[in-house]
């Protein structure tokens, strides 16, 4: 019997429109490729009576969520960079639908200890899982002020990358989370701390480094695209420009047919569409649901059906 975790684990964003992209056919098998709480799970199984679901996440606590969902699930601790490898590792059938739902859960955010959150202590670490090689320490205490710099511009999109590397490096060695939100807040001039903590961008840059949150993406889409049936579908949501930039691209490349010029009277290239798009535009969450849970606001969904080549 399917339970609800209390408190809750992680908010599901837009869990119903997912479940009504996907339209998993009855026995078929959807992987949840971002598990965190089970809230897109729960929704899908709860939408399909005999649907199966594969769950993965790196975050062994993910594994005490996925417990109380029954037998339908199958829950695998990895990356799901290798996506594939994980999947056919637990099973041999078609996959009917991938979900992903990108970044970090509000479990993680919510436990200092993981040293996600700017407005907790905890220690500079912000690895997904434990397999991760690198900590946020790393990158804080040892990455020279130019590629530090590098990162905050191009992970956090931060026009005073720059001052905050080099007030980051000045202040070496930094212990904690709440020293690192210190030293990015007092070098951002005041006129730009009044909107959003100025540590922001800093610890979504420093995030994403240390796990390589945009290679395993790319990696995901890839695997996730070769492990579809014809007719099955992936859904993304995605929740700032870098990520959507991604999954953008790649959907529109498979979503492209023949590439010859347009006065050439037969194909030459041999190249057709692998993909459908479903959603020309990214879907955002409606303003209730925003109202009920802030955090999904930043969010973007697309989607696209896998087709017969």
């Amino acid at each position: 019997m399917m339970g609800r975790p209390d408190p809750p684990y992680h908010t599901p964003v837009m869990a119903a429109t997912v479940a009504a992209l996907l339209q998993p056919p009855p026995g078929g098998l959807v992987v949840d490729a971002t598990f965190g709480g089970g809230g897109h799970t729960r929704e899908l199984l709860a939408a399909c009576a005999s649907l199966r679901v594969i769950g993965i996440d790196r975050d062994p606590d993910a594994a005490a969520e996925a417990a109380r969902l029954g037998d339908r699930l199958r829950f695998v601790l990895g990356d799901f960079r290798r996506l594939d490898r994980l999947v056919r590792g637990v099973s041999c059938d078609e996959i009917d639908g991938v979900v992903f739902d990108l970044g970090v859960s509000s479990h993680q955010l919510d436990l200092g200890d993981r040293g996600f959150s700017y407005h907790r202590r905890g220690p500079l670490d912000m690895r997904l899982g434990p397999d991760g090689p690198v900590t946020a320490s790393d990158v804080v205490n040892g990455w020279d002020e130019r590629r530090l710099a590098t990162t905050i511009r191009r992970f956090g999109e931060d026009r005073h990358a720059a001052r905050i590397a080099a007030a980051i490096v000045a202040a070496r060695p930094l212990g904690d989370t709440q020293e690192l939100a210190d030293v990015v807040s007092a070098a951002v001039p005041a006129r730009d701390r009044r909107r959003a903590h100025p540590a922001r961008r800093t610890f979504q840059a420093i995030r994403i480094a240390v796990n390589d949150e945009l290679g395993a993406l790319g990696d995901g889409l890839d695997a996730a695209l070769s492990l579809l049936r014809p007719g099955g579908r992936v859904v993304v949501i995605s929740y700032h420009s870098l990520e959507d930039r991604i999954v953008k691209r790649c959907f529109a490349a498979g979503a492209t047919g023949c590439v010859c010029p347009p006065d050439l009277p037969v194909c030459g290239c041999g190249h057709s569409a692998e993909l459908r798009l479903l959603t020309r535009r990214p879907v955002v969450p409606g303003e209730a649901e925003v109202a009920a849970n802030p955090r999904a606001r930043s969010a973007r969904l697309r989607a696209a059906e896998k087709v017969a080549r």
